[in-house]
């Protein structure tokens, strides 16, 4: 005797969902692409920044305070490149602090930010709301940036990468810049800084107001 045919039957939890709202987030990548190449292309050249015949002693606090505000205007774009380049090397210096930030990161992107709205978080079988999320990784973010030495090491750098900007601010002489042609001082870079906010934030508002 034949045995009855067998319907199938869908069950939709068993069907794969997107960990990640995937448009907002291939937008968020785009739009921050886009302002990353932008700004970099606003770069001085490096052998313009590293030109020995350039370089002296100041006269004065004075002086070198003044050569700084021109240079920083000048080449404000490498001088961020370099404070981005110390943080990297700092970080790649210690895997351990370089894997909890990129976890930290990841936590904020795809727990929260770019996570469907309506997909919860499913943890040992509890369920979190969006708020308790939130919570939790505001109180995680504090707790590695100020209670851990990944703070510390970004401080650290920081100050290094500052350091030698100022020092290569006070010591390059900025008669032969054309600081006369270039934009405002709140152009170029800083408005590439703030563009790439204004993209991320664009970008992921959506899904985070949908979670408000």
């Amino acid at each position: 005797m034949a045995s009855p045919a067998i319907l199938p039957i869908s069950n939709p939890q068993s069907e794969s969902q997107p960990p990640i709202a995937t448009p907002a987030f291939r937008s968020f990548i785009s739009r921050l692409n886009t302002t990353v190449r932008q700004g970099l292309a606003q770069r001085r050249p490096w052998l313009e920044l590293i030109d020995r015949s350039s370089f002296s002693r100041p006269d004065s606090i004075t002086d070198a305070a003044s050569r700084v505000r021109k240079n920083f205007s000048y080449f404000r774009v490498n001088y961020i490149s370099l404070l981005a380049v110390s943080l990297a090397l700092s970080l790649l210096s210690h895997p351990f602090s370089l894997l909890v930030l990129i976890s930290l990161l990841a936590a904020w992107l795809f727990l929260y930010l770019f996570r469907p709205s309506d997909q919860p978080l499913v943890i040992g079988g509890r369920t979190f709301s969006d708020r308790e999320i939130l919570g939790i990784l505001v109180v995680s973010t504090i707790v590695v940036v100020f209670l851990t030495s990944v703070g510390s090491l970004l401080i650290s750098a920081l100050l290094v990468g500052l350091a030698v900007v100022c020092a290569h601010g006070a010591f390059r002489m900025p008669e032969d810049l054309f600081l006369d042609d270039q934009e405002p001082a709140n152009s170029g870079f800083l408005s590439f800084l703030g563009g790439a906010a204004s993209s991320a934030a664009a970008a992921a508002a959506p899904v985070v107001a949908a979670r408000v």
